[in-house]
């Protein structure tokens, strides 16, 4: 089955915020290790136990809750349909948001190293970013299989 091209750059820019966004949290969890206060275990547990509780939580229920498995399908449905990942500027723009995100987390790691507080844990909120934005491209393969959606999106 062959797709069009606008529903092929739609799943790719999918497949790739996951991975961007996966990768500015790996690089942050490598910037806080020398960083932030506390030990390894405390460490450990602010930027990987914790946050893979949320990231895994939050890929897990939009799929398997049905009411929020159809809200996140269909909010999947409308960025296909307002042309995200399918023109330069919807690209930039996604670039501009991860960027901010990570910027957001390193000036934390900043603040918490400067302080010794953990006061909130950014990392489980990147982390749980992280999971949705995984279930939307999970949910992206879902929908290319519902015959209506075909209609619309396979190259005829």
């Amino acid at each position: 089955m062959a797709f069009t091209r606008a529903w092929r750059n739609f799943k790719r820019m999918q497949d790739l915020t996951v991975a961007a966004a996966a990768l500015i949290y790996a690089a942050a969890v490598v910037h806080a290790i020398g960083r932030l206060p506390g030990g390894t275990a405390t460490v450990v547990r602010w930027t990987l136990l914790w946050p893979a509780v949320f990231l895994m939580a939050s890929l897990v229920v939009p799929l398997i809750v049905p009411v929020i498995k159809r809200w996140l399908a269909k909010y999947v449905w409308m960025s296909f349909q307002a042309g995200f990942g399918q023109t330069p500027g919807s690209i930039v723009t996604g670039i501009a948001l991860l960027l901010g995100a990570a910027l957001f987390i390193y000036w934390q790691i900043a603040k918490v190293a400067a302080s010794g507080e953990y006061r909130a844990n950014v990392f489980s909120a990147y982390a749980a970013g992280i999971g949705i934005l995984a279930a939307q491209a999970i949910l992206v393969r879902a929908l290319e299989r519902l015959p209506d959606v075909q209609a619309r999106i396979v190259e005829r």
